[in-house]
């Protein structure tokens, strides 16, 4: 397991360069100015615009500039906003626990919701509740993230005003009146969050789960006295969580770029609406980090989904 791992790793660098090489060039070829909001600026001359633009770096070639952001970017350093000048390690470990509290809790809710009821739904398919899940599912994964907030916000904030439409990220938990407010203004991101990964991961379990219970490893355990209930939990389950794995690995990378447009309904100061920012503001050390974030988690979760492979089928081995 160990060599296995290692050797996925090894792979994984030149996959990341590979990546970052693709995002730098894609990123220098695309229209837009860092010093653009100097330009309409009169009382800032050409020699400073010039003498900026010659101190950020961006009078060098493509392949310069790349190489320099490797380098610091393999020592820990990701360099510095083009924008506001600071860096940015820094801005996004302002923004992650924003981003990781409406997102973890809308992936934890998703997972703990889709397991029961795909299962409950594969017990006794076509019944009036799996039906009615069915139904449920494919509004979720079918329907957009921005016109569900949309539709959130019309009804509880605009009509009913039960709950906050805009996300107060200075908001401190020092209270249980605060702790209440924070509730209250997360309750809307996270369920158009929760909805499309639960009708997705819903689909998901229903599906496998019906492939394994007619199978003759059930109908063994059925035949030795075992309850329905062990069957289902010990057997058919474990069984049917490896599609399902890959799914909720790969899945976390997915939901926190959904998290992008969820963030910019409901002004939420997080990862995504600095991303649309910097690429509003041609902010490349920003753009390049936040992505290169992505890409990796992409890796990186799936080499989990391989790992946990394992530990559901005994007869998956990593040579």
């Amino acid at each position: 397991m160990g060599m296995y791992i290692l050797r996925r790793l090894l792979v994984s660098i030149p996959t990341l360069i590979g990546i970052s090489m693709v995002l730098y060039a894609i990123l220098a070829l695309a229209p837009g100015d860092p010093l653009s909001q100097f330009a309409a600026d009169p009382s800032v001359p050409p020699e400073v615009r010039e003498n900026i633009r010659r101190q950020l770096g961006l009078d060098d070639p493509v392949h310069i500039q790349y190489t320099k952001w490797f380098r610091s970017m393999i020592t820990g350093d990701w360099g510095f906003s083009f924008a506001t000048r600071a860096p940015v390690s820094a801005l996004i470990k302002q923004r992650l626990p924003q981003t990781l509290q409406v997102v973890g809790l809308a992936y934890v809710l998703s997972i703990a919701l889709a397991l029961p009821i795909g299962v409950l739904s594969s017990i006794r398919p076509y019944s009036w509740f799996d039906n009615l899940a069915t139904t449920f599912a494919f509004i979720g994964f079918s329907v957009p993230t921005f016109f569900t907030g949309l539709l959130l916000i019309l009804i509880f904030s605009v009509n009913l005003r039960w709950l906050p439409f805009i996300y107060d990220s200075t908001l401190k938990i020092n209270s249980w009146a605060a702790f209440a407010q924070q509730l209250k203004q997360m309750i809307m991101p996270v369920f158009v969050l929760a909805l499309f990964q639960t009708g997705t991961m819903t689909r998901f379990v229903r599906s496998a789960m019906l492939d394994n219970l007619p199978q003759d490893y059930a109908r063994t355990a059925r035949s030795k006295g075992l309850a329905e209930r062990v069957v289902i939990t010990r057997h058919v389950l474990r069984n049917s969580l490896i599609p399902v794995v890959t799914l909720v690995a790969l899945g976390v990378p997915t939901i926190f770029s959904g998290a992008i447009v969820t963030e910019q309904i409901f002004r939420i100061n997080g990862i995504g609406e600095l991303l649309i920012k910097s690429i509003q503001n041609s902010d490349t050390p920003v753009v390049m980090a936040i992505t290169f974030i992505f890409a990796a988690l992409v890796v990186i979760f799936n080499l989990v989904a391989d790992v946990l492979y394992g530990l559901l089928d005994p007869r998956i081995r990593y040579n």
